[in-house]
Order: C-alpha cells, then sequence, then structure tokens
C-alpha cells in the first residue's frame, strides 16, 4: 500500500478519531487505526467494539491496499511534521515507512485481518439538522451517570416521532429533558434508543465539525445507531435495558418561581459555592421577595450568603441543592435569563431557560437535607 497525503488533512481526520481509541486495552489492534487505500482517498476506521468512528480523508494512491497503525502514535508524531504532503508506503510486514521533506520514520503496524469488522449502516430512518443534535445532547450529555454499575442510566434516551424529537438523561439525582419540535418523514409511530454517552461526546465533535447548516442521516438496525456526518460515520451499540419512566419525575406544577439573570446566578453560586461541603457541594436556594438567596456554609471553610435580584421571586421557600448541578445546567444554556421553580424543601427543583424558543428543555434537580 502506498499512497501521498496532506498533512493538515491527516491530523484532522485523526484527531476526530482519537476519542474512540482507549489509553488501555487487552487487544492491541484496537489501539490502532485502519488506513484503506483506495482510488482517490483513504478510509480510517477505529473502534473498541462499542463504538466506530469510519472517515475519508483526500489522498494520491499509488497502490491500494489496507493496514493498520498505532493511532496515537501516528497523530503525535505526524502533528510534529511540516504543514506539507507526506508519503506512507506499508509493506507486506505492515512495517509503515513514513516520508515528509527530509524526514524519514518507520513505524509498526499489525495486519487489518485482526481489525473488527464494523457493520454496515442501513438505509437512513430520517435525516436530523447537525445544530439540531448538538443542541440536544449538549443540554443532556451532563446528566448522564458515570456509575457503570447503573448500565441504563450510561447514556440518554433518544425519542423520534413525526413531528419531535426528545432527549432524556439522569443520573438519579438530576434529569435533563429536552424537545424540539421538527417534521421527520421517515418515521412512523415512535422511535426509542438509548445512546451511550461516549457517542454523543462524539457526537458533538463531529457535529462541530459538520458545522451548523449540515445534515445527519440517522438509522438503526437492531443493536447499533448509525450517525452519518457526510463523509464521517459514527456507529455506536445501543444501550439495553428499561429508561427509567422520567415523565413521572417531571414535575406537574411548582408554587414557587422566580426569573434571573443567567450570568449572575452562575456568579454567585460559584462564589458562594466555595464555601460548601467538597464532597456534597450542597447550597441552600431559597426564595424571596424580588431575589433569590444562596447560603453555604462548612465547618472547615466557614459559610457565605448572598442574593440575586430575581423577577416574580415571592413567599418564603428554600431547599437543599448541589451547586455543581445547577452549574451545569447554567453552563448549558445560551438564553440570558433563567426560570427558577420550587416548591418545598423535600420537592424537587426545576429549572427552565426563558427565551430559548426552539426547544422544550426542563432540568430537575432532587433536594437535598442541609
Amino acid at each position: 500500500m502506498e499512497f501521498t497525503v496532506s498533512k493538515l488533512e491527516l491530523v484532522k481526520e485523526l484527531g476526530l478519531s482519537q476519542g474512540v481509541v482507549e489509553k488501555k486495552t487487552t487487544i492491541p489492534v484496537l489501539s490502532n487505526v485502519l488506513l484503506e487505500a483506495r482510488d482517490k482517498e483513504i478510509v480510517l476506521t477505529v473502534t473498541d467494539l462499542e463504538l466506530g468512528v469510519r472517515t475519508v480523508c483526500a489522498a494520491a494512491v499509488k497502490k491500494p491496499g489496507a493496514s493498520t497503525l498505532p493511532l496515537r502514535k501516528l497523530l503525535d508524531y505526524v502533528r510534529l511534521l511540516p504543514d506539507a504532503e507526506l508519503s506512507v508506503k506499508i509493506g507486506e510486514n505492515h512495517s509503515a515507512s513514513i516520508t515528509c521533506g527530509r524526514a524519514r520514520t518507520r513505524m509498526v503496524g499489525m495486519s487489518r485481518e485482526n481489525f473488527p469488522e464494523l457493520p454496515k449502516m442501513p438505509a437512513p430512518l430520517a435525516k436530523v439538522p447537525v445544530a439540531l443534535l448538538a443542541g440536544l445532547v449538549s443540554r443532556t450529555v451532563f446528566a448522564v451517570s458515570s456509575e457503570g454499575s447503573r448500565y441504563t442510566l450510561n447514556g440518554a434516551l433518544l425519542l423520534l416521532k413525526p413531528d419531535s424529537i426528545s432527549m432524556v438523561s439522569t443520573d438519579g439525582h438530576r434529569l435533563a429533558f429536552i424537545e424540539a419540535a421538527h417534521t421527520f418523514e421517515g418515521i412512523s409511530g415512535q422511535f426509542r434508543a438509548l445512546v451511550p454517552k461516549k457517542a454523543m461526546v462524539e457526537i458533538q465533535k463531529l457535529a462541530a465539525e459538520a458545522g451548523p447548516d449540515a445534515a445527519i442521516a440517522f438509522s438503526s438496525d437492531e443493536n447499533h445507531l448509525f450517525f452519518q456526518f457526510g463523509s464521517r460515520l459514527l456507529i455506536t451499540r445501543k444501550l439495553t435495558g428499561q429508561f427509567p419512566d422520567y415523565e413521572r419525575v417531571l414535575p406537574k406544577e411548582s408554587e414557587h418561581s422566580a426569573l434571573a439573570g443567567r450570568d449572575e446566578f452562575a456568579a454567585v453560586l460559584r462564589r458562594v459555592s466555595q464555601f460548601s461541603d467538597e464532597r456534597s457541594h450542597a447550597i441552600r436556594v431559597g426564595l424571596g421577595d424580588g431575589e433569590i438567596k444562596l447560603a453555604a456554609s462548612g465547618s472547615e471553610t466557614g459559610e457565605s450568603e448572598e442574593s440575586l435580584p430575581a423577577e416574580g421571586a415571592t413567599g418564603n421557600v428554600q431547599a437543599g441543592f448541589n451547586a455543581q448541578y445547577l452549574l451545569d445546567f447554567l453552563g448549558a444554556v445560551s438564553s440570558e435569563k433563567v426560570n427558577l421553580e420550587l416548591r418545598d424543601e423535600q420537592s424537587a427543583g426545576q429549572l427552565r431557560p426563558a427565551g430559548e424558543g426552539d426547544y422544550n428543555y426542563r432540568y430537575v434537580i432532587m433536594p437535598m437535607r442541609i
């Protein structure tokens, strides 16, 4: 196999794939990228058996073929080369000779025979605007559970209906729900699937590279989900199991609500939470007349209390919450103001953006005892 390729183009495609490759794996070939030279391009494929990414890079192919090379070592080395064309020649022993200007390098690879075959993408079920899917993912990915024992919570529930798309995530302490109106001609009834968190992170990377005006071809088979970003394909194994009944968690009504500036709310939260318990991050959140009151105290740190103006805040109600959970929400939304809704100190609190008209976004946080 022999080809010539642009250093910048190769670095871009390898960079988009590196998040899939595990730093430590018991199967050595999974640390490699599969390179397939054909026609006027090279196809790059990586997988960890649960997630796979396939991208394409334009190249001048002198001799077609396929082999695998260590992805991280290849990326780290090629990044350091001058911005020029580089030539790659891989012999039958799977050893690669890389030439760029005066640089001559040999890199040890492995046979493609050891590399797992990825499933083929079925006919697309629907097309989803990149900006729409990226918006759903960015507003839910942080609420996905990181505990391995809670397998069905290690991803988000994706729901497609003929006239809407939704995504829901929860770690048992908070829940993020977002829904957007969109017409899907290929969807009848309701499509449900659990998307793993690692796949959500890769979707964000590919979406950023694709551009906001692009569309994703989405498909599914019995065990996998497929997201086609132009010439780039993301394949992920579905999570199995029963996702919690999220509709029961969403508050039906809130007796008290307040509208506050997002940036000011976040700034006050960061200051006050410096004095919260380092493990629980617990703070007291209360509503007064025209203001939101935040307070935190720790036996070793001291205490802090601060308020910020809030429209519609009345009554005298407070509850304890994890400050980091609140900051996660405020960092995910783009609206200038947010609604905080409380019922009592035993009930879940709810946050909503004010002014993000394209989405119905609800973020529910379970209370803490302080």
